[in-house]
């Protein structure tokens, strides 16, 4: 989906992020390595905090640096440079959930801050790195984001390289911060795995509302009532799939697990479930349609 070339970015929307220490590993071995990408890769990081949903016992976290990006100006520059998607993204989910959580929940939106990192930086859920792949730390409610991950999407996990494949990445990190306002969030941590539990409920419910987001995406205005983004193609729903797909457990095992497809583990759900999600709440336009704790057929 690209932005219209005259659209205002809002830089105050994220802060950069770097020169975290090194925190503990977790896992090891190629076995470990895998199991930190399928526990984290569009989740939620939450390593380093006892209780994690509890945010009112903690504040901060990260360490940022002083970026500015100067670089990231308008929707021109959105189209030509990842960093600058990722700003042009959250201005314009956030846009859209400060007027649809009132009107179909009756829930007051919060905004909240994109970390963009090189390399690794601190939350309050623990070290972010490249390792980590982007994820929502409810306990400072921000998202963490190293934009080199998108050029591993596309060359590790085979997601094509439009730009609704990296757009609605941020739009699924977004959709965690949406369930912690609506306090559906904790809902996913009932300490099971399987296509049927919490946690990959919460997922689906995120890949449900970045497809909301989608729907509504075209009509979202920057500051000066400019439009931010054009009307969707195709070809862009077809690289939102893309990125559903490539990120499924299922292709994950199959592709970096040795082929050993075990559904008990799961933890997000299957390329199938993550793409009939994202068209659920595309199709929809409405939050109301995401339950996924109101159904087994994921």
């Amino acid at each position: 989906m690209s932005f219209n070339e005259g659209a205002s970015l809002d830089t105050s929307q994220v802060t950069g992020g770097g020169g975290g220490r090194s925190g503990a590993a977790i896992g090891g071995g190629a076995g470990g390595i895998i199991l930190l990408i399928l526990g984290l890769i569009f989740g939620q990081n939450l390593t380093g905090s006892s209780n994690p949903f509890d945010t009112g016992q903690v504040t901060g976290g990260g360490t940022e640096s002083t970026a500015t990006f100067d670089q990231c100006k308008t929707g021109a520059d959105a189209n030509r440079d990842d960093v600058c998607r990722i700003i042009g993204t959250v201005n314009s989910v956030q846009a859209y959930w400060t007027d649809a959580l009132p009107a179909d929940v009756q829930r007051q939106y919060q905004e909240a801050k994109t970390v963009i990192f090189s390399g690794q930086t601190q939350s309050a859920c623990g070290t972010a790195s490249g390792a980590t792949g982007p994820f929502y730390c409810p306990a400072d409610q921000r998202v963490y984001i190293d934009a080199s991950f998108f050029d591993e999407l596309t060359s590790k996990f085979g997601a094509d390289d439009g730009a609704l494949a990296q757009e609605y990445v941020v739009a699924h990190e977004y959709g965690h911060h949406v369930e912690n306002i609506l306090g559906i969030l904790a809902k996913g941590q009932d300490g099971k795995s399987g296509p049927l539990s919490g946690g990959v409920r919460i997922e689906l419910m995120a890949d449900c509302m970045a497809g909301v987001w989608a729907n509504h995406a075209a009509n979202t205005k920057d500051d000066n009532g400019v439009t931010l983004l054009k009307p969707l193609t195709e070809d862009d729903i077809k690289s939102a799939l893309s990125a559903a797909a490539a990120v499924g457990d299922d292709h994950i095992q199959g592709t970096l697990g040795g082929g050993n497809i075990n559904q008990e583990s799961w933890t997000h759900g299957s390329s199938e479930s993550r793409q009939k999600w994202f068209l659920t709440g595309y199709k929809s336009g409405n939050v109301n349609t995401c339950d996924t704790f109101a159904t087994n057929d994921l």
